[in-house]
């Protein structure tokens, strides 16, 4: 056969085609394997879940509120005169009836004894008025004298008479003027400084001390229209508890005892008053004061900690990692903060089901995760181990 015959030309293309296909082929399975080794589904990331929890609650409020004596008086003198003593130091507690001023008692001494002289007078002026209408009624039998003279005498002793009560009250009046001047505490508390001292002329509109009582304080806020509504629909008496501003939450329990009987319809706010037990004096009318207090009868609720809560876009959302490892994304209705843990309204998140604590971040939709599941306290707030120990997932904050 000839070299260049077209049968001869036929049989290097086809030898050629079949070197370039096995070349393609091989090109091709090596490439597949360098695919197989880097592709394949990424590791799965770890993060930290926690159980929801379920516990009986009640919502509560915040507010700002002020502490105000349960009792407050401005000791001012009953009658005019001057201040003969002074019986207290300034700031110190006080019983009821305790001596804090003498205003000078002699003249009023002598308008006691005048009283008395004119209560003996005028009893004196009705024996004998008595006396001579005995003997004009017996005169008259005999008709010594006339009806019109047995009358007169007759309202002579009546006069008389009133002229006693008279004189009596006066007496009493006297009496009482002389006792108002010593001046006592009508309230057990803690004074204040003494306006005035000894030697000064005092009346009715003076302000000798103040006096707050100090085993019972009370403090006054105001909650909203939705709070009033919230408390009147329970029906029952919230707890109160205070916090002062040096102090860590409320460790104060008190009442609510009063609430005022018209909302502000500039405000839209109503005033409340709680009364708290004061007896070692902690509190000090004046005082800031802030207050929680439940607004609603208590119910059995499902809570996950705060930082296990998110927002996609208009929406809270709280991710649940069930058994196979996929993240589930829920949206949920929120209740109150309680403690840090924040109430699921709903049936959102059941119980018992793991909720992502730490590592939102690195979760994906339909990429499954490593739960580590964390312990978790008395409040069901998650217990995250130390840097290092078993068990510990990589520190990342929370996403939001």
């Amino acid at each position: 056969m000839p070299a260049h015959s077209p049968d001869a030309r036929r049989i290097h293309r086809l030898f050629a085609l079949a070197l370039l296909t096995l070349g393609a082929s091989a090109l091709l399975s090596a490439c597949g394997g360098r695919a197989d080794a880097q592709g394949g589904p990424p590791p799965a990331m770890p993060v930290s879940v926690a159980p929801a929890v379920q516990r009986t609650v009640s919502d509560s409020e915040t507010f700002s509120g002020r502490i105000e004596a349960a009792e407050f008086v401005e000791l001012r003198p009953r009658v005019a005169g001057t201040v003969d003593q002074v019986h207290f130091k300034d700031g110190a507690s006080v019983t009821r009836g305790q001596l804090l001023f003498t205003i000078d008692p002699r003249p009023f001494e002598a308008e006691v004894a005048r009283a008395t002289a004119q209560a003996a007078a005028a009893r004196a002026r009705a024996e004998l008025a008595t006396a001579e209408l005995a003997r004009a009624e017996k005169l008259l039998q005999s008709k010594a004298i006339s009806k019109q003279e047995a009358d007169q005498l007759a309202a002579t002793a009546r006069t008389s008479g009133a002229d006693i009560e008279a004189a009596e009250a006066a007496l009493k009046v006297a009496r009482l003027n002389l006792s108002y001047t010593a001046v006592r505490a009508p309230i057990a508390g803690r004074l204040s400084r003494a306006s005035v001292t000894a030697g000064n002329l005092v009346n009715e509109q003076v302000v000798l001390t103040t006096i707050a009582a100090s085993n019972r304080v009370h403090a006054y806020f105001d909650g909203s229209e939705q709070t009033f509504l919230r408390l009147r629909a329970a029906g029952t008496q919230p707890v109160v508890r205070m916090g002062l501003a040096n102090e860590t939450g409320y460790p104060h329990q008190g009442q609510l005892d009063f609430v005022d009987n018209r909302l502000n319809p500039q405000t839209g706010a109503i005033r409340l008053r709680a009364s708290f037990d004061n007896k070692d004096g902690r509190f000090v009318p004046g005082l800031a004061a802030r207050i929680s207090m439940a607004t609603s009868a208590s119910y059995s609720a499902t809570l996950v900690p705060e930082r296990a809560v998110g927002t996609d876009q208009d929406r809270k959302v709280v991710v649940v990692v069930g058994q196979d490892g996929q993240p589930q994304f829920r949206p949920v209705r929120l209740g109150s903060l309680q403690d840090g843990m924040r109430v699921v309204l709903g049936d959102g998140i059941k119980p018992g089901e793991n909720v992502v604590v730490e590592g939102l971040q690195r979760i994906m939709p339909g990429v499954p995760v490593q739960p580590q599941v964390l312990k978790v306290d008395e409040r069901g707030m998650p217990v995250f181990p130390a840097a290092g120990q078993p068990g510990a997932a990589p520190a990342a904050p929370a996403g939001n």
